[in-house]
């Protein structure tokens, strides 16, 4: 137990801290699709750039992503395509929800209309 506990503590600092914000979340899903500059992902995501720095900040303490230079600009990438693969697990967990949800509730209105 005190290894799993060891590794969830982990998981959470390293993680779970790196998805809490969704700007985040959504820059990592614009780095799936290809390497992006700073000032590529502002424009896309519709986000200032010094926000953007700082979201990619938290991302490469994490090792989520990575930088390589070319010339003058700064290009990030994903450093591992799993963190996506996770993402849409957990996307697709939110859709059941949503799903189960709304099914109640059209059955919860179906039984008063009665």
């Amino acid at each position: 137990m005190a290894t799993l506990r060891a590794e969830i503590n982990r998981l959470h600092a390293q993680i779970c801290n790196g998805l809490a914000d969704p700007s985040r979340i959504l820059i990592l899903y614009t780095l799936y699709e290809k390497p992006h500059n700073v000032s590529e992902l502002g424009e896309a995501l519709d986000i200032s750039q010094p926000t953007v720095s700082r979201h990619l900040k938290v991302l490469r303490e994490r090792h989520m992503v990575s930088a390589q230079r070319d010339g003058q600009a700064v290009y990030y990438s994903l450093t591992d395509k799993r963190i996506i693969e996770a993402l849409d697990l957990l996307r697709s967990v939110l859709a059941s929800r949503l799903q189960d949800q709304s099914e109640l509730a059209e059955s919860v209105q179906q039984d008063t209309s009665v």
